[in-house]
C-alpha cells in the first residue's frame, strides 16, 4: 500500500497528460487561451513526470533511478504520440516527444545535482 502512495502522483500526472493529449486543439485553446504555444507545455509536463517518478524510485533503491525514469518517460512520451495519432486535428510529432525528453532531461540533472550537493554536505557534517 505504502509503494501505491508514492507513485499515485505520477499516475495521476500520467492520466492528466493523457487527457489533455486527447483534446483537440480548439479544444485546448478554450482550455487555456493565456497560451498561444503549447510547446514549452511539453517541457514542463515531462519535467513535473520525470520528478514525480523518480521520487518512488530513488524511495524504493531501484537500481539506476535516472535511467529507468528517463526511458519511463521516453516510452510514455512515445505512447502519447501515438495517442495524439487518433485524436482529431492532432497529429505525432517527433518535436513534441524531443521536447518531452528535454524536460525529463533537465529536471533529472537538477535532481542529480541537488542529491550531489545535499550528500557532499552530509559528508562534510
Amino acid at each position: 500500500m505504502e509503494l501505491l502512495f508514492y507513485w499515485f502522483p505520477a499516475i495521476v500526472w500520467m492520466a492528466f497528460i493523457y487527457y489533455l493529449s486527447g483534446r483537440t486543439g480548439e479544444e485546448l485553446g478554450s482550455m487555456f487561451p493565456f497560451i498561444k504555444d503549447f510547446n514549452p507545455g511539453h517541457i514542463l509536463a515531462y519535467f513535473i513526470l520525470a520528478w514525480l517518478v523518480l521520487w518512488p524510485l530513488r524511495l524504493n533503491k531501484f537500481p539506476r533511478p535516472y535511467l529507468a525514469t528517463f526511458l519511463l518517460c521516453l516510452f510514455y512520451g512515445i505512447s502519447d504520440e501515438i495517442h495524439q495519432y487518433f485524436v482529431p486535428t492532432r497529429t505525432p510529432d517527433v518535436h513534441d516527444l524531443l521536447r518531452d525528453l528535454l524536460g525529463a532531461a533537465i529536471a533529472l540533472t537538477i535532481n542529480y545535482f541537488l542529491v550531489m550537493r545535499k550528500n557532499r554536505k552530509q559528508a562534510g557534517e
